[in-house]
């Protein structure tokens, strides 16, 4: 996901035209339920689009001139030839490492060390990520829509409550005058005689 992120963010600031469009993280989904959650990065005064009804829109704003440049996690990519010669020896040391946190299938304990290294990869990716932090944005927009149902709901809740006392009115008067015919009916005409 986060290359997808980066190579998508890196054709939007080459000029190529395209926008970061809706690109949910699958976490997001997961919690999101109906609503569809919208992602982009606007420059400089640049409007952000307005959220409807089931899409919440979340912009996160950069400095108008990031926009034709390379994005900043993608400035300093590490590849082979730009890696530190301390780097490639220490790999050289780890090669015939194995036992206990060595991540390797020799050795009593060798898969211990994968998790480790798992942990210590996320973290360099956190720390080499972009510094657009959408899932804050998109708490942010939820709350202030969640912010907006109380007072909705409550006068939601007063039209069904006169609408419901103004049935139950007419109910009332319908039954009073239902009873009045029936009274009426019974005092105006008498009943028959038995011969």
């Amino acid at each position: 996901m986060t290359r997808l992120l980066t190579c998508a963010t890196a054709l939007a600031t080459l000029g190529l035209g395209l926008t970061l469009g809706a690109l949910p993280a699958s976490a997001q989904e997961a919690s999101a339920g109906d609503e569809k959650v919208n992602q982009l990065i606007i420059y400089g005064d640049d409007p952000c689009p307005v959220s409807s009804d089931h899409e919440i829109t979340v912009c996160a704003r950069k400095a108008e001139s990031e926009r034709y440049r390379i994005p900043e996690p993608l400035r300093g990519i590490d590849s082979p030839k730009s890696d530190a010669w301390t780097n490639k020896v220490q790999a050289y040391e780890t090669v015939g490492a194995f036992g206990n946190m060595s991540c390797s299938p020799v050795g009593p304990g060798g898969a211990s060390g994968c998790t480790q290294k798992l942990i210590d990869k996320a973290y360099a990716e956190k720390a080499n990520g972009t510094d657009v932090k959408f899932g804050e944005l998109i708490a942010a927009e939820r709350q202030k829509r969640l912010s907006t149902i109380d007072a909705t709901a409550a006068d939601e809740q007063k039209r069904v409550e006169e609408a419901e006392k103004a049935y139950f009115e007419q109910q009332r008067r319908q039954q009073a005058q239902a009873d009045a015919a029936a009274d009426a009916a019974k005092t105006d005409t008498p009943l028959p005689r038995p011969k």
